[in-house]
């Protein structure tokens, strides 16, 4: 077999000294346009995690670069004039120079043929000319460029500008440094690497760098200008350049990594922000890969790169999450700017959503105790020598006081009869109240008959239904601390369907006629809605103002109304699903016309000291589009809804239309709840993938929302909260006394 690797980065030198061990038959030639020792960059960072598949993979390359490690524990963060340190954090660093070198002593020893000052001018050639050729050749990759129609890659250009220098700092932890100035928030990222070596990568917004001038200024220019910025930090140390341009990152992603005997590996195929440090790993990974899938199919380069992507391809796109979250949070960080230092640096460490509370709690224990006594004493809770998580701390809005921040969310059971629960819904709710959440809601709970989504759903549109609420109410009520709510809604267009155990699908017995802002049906094979009239929108206005005046003589302590996931309300907010042409369709301004006046008509009805929260669908996942109903949309409706006395957005997305894909994962949504919380200027809840109380006191411990929706996971264990109590010994838990022989 006969093999070009165009580029000689760490990925190419990899694959290549990994294949030949194994295969020692096959010919490499690795093509570097550049010298051996010119690289872009100073330092690479790994973590223990990654050394063990180095070390697997290639005991003496791995042995040869640990010899060269800096290893370091700490994380500093300098932010508003201090410095709060956090420790447990296993990472190594070693110069990028050094690393390149050890791999071509590596290939040189089984024979792999290195070319430098060899750019591939010919793409054709080399690929018609050998049986494999590996693509590494970076970012601006030739031949992805080459092949687009195949790779089908999506660059996406981020907002903040970044040059990467190095420095004769010593440093022996991690360090990051927040400094604002006339212009805007600059931030570093730096590392040692070697002994009297760091990277320090200065990252800023590109208006912020623009301000500043340093859009004018060469590479020397910009070295003194980052060494005057941060000379509190560098005490008299330097900045080194090596092509410290300032630079614009791009987050890659293709469609494939494949195109006949062509493969793509590292940057060229993927990239993941510097922020989490994966660039490197991610390259020498996929060259492990790579190497594993040759050797298991060696007459079929198809067949091997085939099970190459396979095998990485989600691994990939875990760290690709995870750091395009990171980039966007340093993308953002002037927003949290008003933090305390604990908080914010909190805030920093679980910023991917990789790190949570409890992860951080095993590592550095005392940070995440004063990160409690911190949250505590911003949210006004007592701080003492066992202050509780940050999820156990009250919350009030206006008359109503949860006893922590763990909700249950709205999930629909379809199991009511003609709208009325019974025993099922006691159990299911009373249990998840006896279990220890602060506020539990009901599922969507329908105002009419015809805003059903299916026979089995709850109503609240008579006085059958309100006294079979009231019931569950008391029980709540008498039972636990718990407060209850009832998520009042209408299906719109997206209901008369059968419930999810008999086929999820339009009823063909027994169904009924439904509404929409337009005789557009959700899906093409569904019946088409009626485009409500005058009439329609009156009177449903009306059923929702009855179905909140049941609520209050049910004894419900909130409503929530219902702007989300495609039904009613929520089909008139997105541009998707609402045509009109009237006044309620349109512009924002219109299409938001009608929610708003129901928001209205159900405030003016419900008793002043009791909160209204309002649960909306904030992006249809089209925004890089320019179409749908966007995050920005959903900030203006935000405002507008508090302005009318809502109280919290429950934050969550999608459901308007079939095609949207939302990228689902472990806390996928709170980025939507943050940004509503902070430009917005409202209490939210945030909902989607919140897996625990962990995730719970994560999200409120860094400041991202108020309130923790959770619903699968409740499913599972409705005694979450309370045995959590336990765990954490929570003085100021409540528990049933009937439960008290189990408390800790």
């Amino acid at each position: 077999m006969k093999i070009a690797c165009i580029g000689g980065g760490p990925a190419s030198l990899y694959f290549a000294l990994l294949l030949k061990k194994r295969l020692p038959s096959v010919e490499i030639d690795v093509f570097e346009q550049n010298q051996p020792t010119d690289t872009f960059g100073w330092g690479v960072v790994f973590s223990d995690e990654t050394l063990g598949n180095f070390e697997t993979a290639d005991p003496e390359s791995y042995a040869r670069i640990r010899e060269n490690f800096a290893y370091w524990t700490d994380i500093d963060t300098f932010y508003r004039g201090t410095k709060v340190t956090s420790t447990g954090h296993g990472f190594c660093g070693l110069a990028r120079v050094r690393l390149l070198q050890i791999l071509h002593e590596r290939c040189r020893e089984f024979g792999v043929r290195l070319h430098f000052n060899k750019a591939v001018a010919d793409i054709d050639r080399v690929v018609a000319s050998h049986d494999l050729v590996v693509a590494a050749d970076g970012v601006n990759s030739k031949v992805r460029e080459r092949f687009a129609s195949s790779f089908k890659p999506h660059l996406d250009w981020r907002k903040c500008k970044f040059a990467w220098f190095g420095t004769t700092k010593e440093m022996t932890a991690f360090t990051f440094v927040f400094q604002p100035t006339e212009w805007g928030l600059f931030q570093v990222h730096a590392y040692p690497f070697e002994k009297g070596r760091g990277t320090w990568i200065v990252e800023c917004r590109e208006e912020t760098w623009q301000r500043a001038g340093l859009d004018k200024f060469d590479e020397a220019q910009s070295a003194a200008f980052c060494e005057r910025l941060f000379a509190e930090h560098l005490r008299g140390e330097k900045l080194l350049t090596n092509r410290s341009i300032w630079r614009t990152f791009p987050t890659i992603r293709c469609g494939s990594w494949r195109h006949q005997n062509v493969v793509l590996m590292g940057d060229a195929a993927h990239t993941a922000h510097f922020s989490i440090g994966s660039g490197t790993k991610l390259a020498m990974e996929d060259a492990i890969a790579l190497a594993d899938a040759v050797v298991a199919h060696p007459d079929s380069v198809p067949a091997a790169l085939l099970a190459y992507e396979e095998a990485r391809r989600l691994d990939v796109l875990k760290v690709q999450r995870a750091a395009q979250t990171s980039l966007e949070w340093f993308e953002n960080s002037e927003r949290y700017q008003t933090q305390g230092p604990e908080r914010f640096v909190f805030n920093l460490m679980t910023r991917s959503r990789r790190i949570t509370y409890d992860n951080l709690r095993r590592r550095d224990p005392a940070l995440v105790e004063r990160v409690d006594q911190a949250v505590a004493r911003e949210e006004g809770s007592p701080v003492g020598e066992h202050t509780p998580p940050p999820a156990f701390t009250p919350f009030v809005v206006r008359g109503m006081r949860l006893p922590n921040r763990v909700v249950v969310s709205p999930m629909c059971q379809y199991s009511a009869t003609d709208g009325v629960p019974d025993d099922w819904h006691l159990v299911h709710l009373g249990s998840r109240a006896v279990g220890g959440a602060g506020l539990v809601f009901t599922e969507m709970t329908n105002v009419s008959a015809e805003g059903r989504i299916t026979p089995g759903c709850a109503g609240m549109w008579n006085e059958q239904q309100m006294a079979a609420w009231r019931r569950v109410v008391e029980f709540v009520h008498r039972h636990s601390a718990a407060k209850i709510g009832m998520q009042v809604a209408h299906a719109g267009r997206k209901g008369s369907c059968s419930r999810p155990w008999e086929g999820d699908a339009p009823l063909t017995k027994g169904g009924w006629r439904t509404l929409g802002p337009s005789a557009d049906p959700f899906r093409s094979d569904w019946p088409v809605p009626k485009a409500m009239d005058a009439a329609d929108l009156s009177r449903v206005s009306a059923e929702f103002v009855r179905s909140a005046q049941l609520c209050e003589r049910a004894g419900f302590d909130v409503i929530e109304l219902h702007m989300a996931h495609g039904y009613l309300l929520s089909s008139f907010l997105s541009p998707l699903s609402n045509r009109r042409t009237d006044e309620f369709g349109g512009t924002l301004e219109n299409r938001a016309r009608y929610p708003l006046q129901v928001f209205d008509a159900v405030r003016a009805a419900w008793p002043a000291d009791k909160p209204i929260f309002v649960r909306m669908s904030t992006t249809d996942w089209f925004d890089d589009e320019g179409r749908g109903f966007t995050l920005d949309e959903a900030v203006r409706v935000a405002r507008w809804l508090k302005v009318r006395g809502c109280d919290v957005i429950d934050v969550s997305s999608a459901g308007n239309v079939p095609e949207s894909k939302p990228q689902y994962g472990r806390m996928y949504q709170v980025p939507f709840a943050e940004r509503i919380r902070i430009d917005a200027g409202i209490p939210v809840m945030a909902v989607g993938g919140i897996q625990g109380v962990d995730h719970a006191h994560t999200i409120v411990g860094a400041g991202r929302a108020d309130l923790c929706a959770i619903a699968r996971a409740f499913l599972a264990d409705p005694y979450m909260v309370l045995r959590e109590a336990n765990a954490r010994q929570v003085a100021t838990h409540a528990w049933p006394p009937q439960y008290l022989a189990a408390r800790s």
